[in-house]
Formats: C-alpha cells, sequence, structure tokens
C-alpha cells in the first residue's frame, strides 16, 4: 500500500505539533555606542587581557532648521480687510546636534578574521538586509559599508567591525572574539 505525499506530509506535521513546547527568543538588540568608549588622550583604554581595540572618528551631526522672519507686516483699510498681506523671509540655518567624537572599541583581533569569519559576517549582514552581493569572504568596500549601515542603524556610525555588532550577529560568544 503507497501513502501519499499529502498522508505523509500532513503525519509529519501531526508529529511535530506534538512535539514539546519550544520557546525560541529572538537575538537582543543591543545599542552598540553604548560599547563606545570615549577618552580626552591617547588610547587605546585598558581593557580585558588579549582584547582588540579599533579607533574611529564619529562625525558631528547636524540638522537644518528653518525659521520665517517676518519682512512687512500685512496692511488693513479701515474695514479690516487685508489690503497688502505680510511677507516672510525663509532662513535655514545648520545647526550641529552632536559633536565629532574620537571612540574605541573592542573588535575582534586580526587573526580571527579569517576568510570564513567574513563570509559569516556577509551572510548575516545578508539575512539582515544590509548586504545583498555574493559572499566572497573578502572585507571589501561594500562589506564595510554594510557594516556601517548595520551599526550606525545599532547606535555606532563606523564602518569598522565592533565586537558587539559581532556578537549581535551571532557571530561571536565571548569577549575575546571565540568563535561559534
Amino acid at each position: 500500500m503507497k501513502i501519499s505525499t499529502v498522508s505523509a506530509l500532513t503525519a509529519g506535521l501531526w508529529l511535530f505539533a506534538c512535539g514539546p513546547n519550544v520557546n525560541v527568543q529572538p537575538p537582543q538588540t543591543v545599542d552598540l555606542a553604548a560599547e563606545a568608549v570615549h577618552l580626552d588622550g591617547a588610547g587605546p583604554p585598558p581593557g580585558p587581557e588579549g582584547a582588540c581595540w579599533a579607533h574611529d572618528v564619529i562625525p558631528a551631526k547636524f540638522e537644518t532648521v528653518t525659521d520665517q522672519t517676518l519682512v512687512t507686516p500685512e496692511v488693513r483699510d479701515a474695514g479690516g480687510n487685508v489690503t497688502t498681506p505680510a511677507t516672510y523671509r525663509t532662513v535655514s540655518k545648520a545647526k550641529m546636534v552632536q559633536d565629532r567624537r574620537d571612540v574605541w572599541f573592542q573588535t575582534p583581533c586580526p587573526p580571527d578574521v579569517t576568510v570564513d569569519f567574513v563570509a559569516t559576517l556577509q551572510r548575516a549582514l545578508l539575512a539582515r538586509g544590509y548586504y545583498s552581493l555574493p559572499l566572497t569572504g573578502v572585507m571589501d568596500a561594500a562589506t564595510t559599508e554594510a557594516v556601517r549601515h548595520y551599526q550606525a542603524d545599532h547606535g555606532l556610525d563606523s564602518a569598522i567591525l565592533s565586537l558587539g555588532a559581532t556578537k549581535q550577529l551571532g557571530l561571536v560568544t565571548t569577549a575575546l572574539g571565540d568563535l561559534k
């Protein structure tokens, strides 16, 4: 007697539904800016033994502020009707909302950044919509730009891969960068 494909699929789904209830939690999203260290002097900061640090400059952030300035007031006749409308001038100015900052943050150590590691990084960025090219295992311009966009969306505007981002992407499990 042959079991149809539909019957087999239905039986498989039924058995799956009877399995243990597994509660899968999504990975934690961390504000990568919290991992940045701001120093008054030269770096890198003192840290765990064996840690690797990167230095980058976070650019200043500006926003455009637009104001309307009255040039001539409106003119009204004796009956209160507007005979000449008011005129205004639009003035736009750039306002700095965050000054330029030098930051230090932990990064995977160079021996850990292998071709396989970079390919896995590219795969993780691809899965999240930050990378769209073939997986090459090369830390090229497209990969570093994807890293910048990913990290900027999580609080750290840098193209240098941070250890915090690698943890968040599921690429490392410890502070020293042991690969999964």
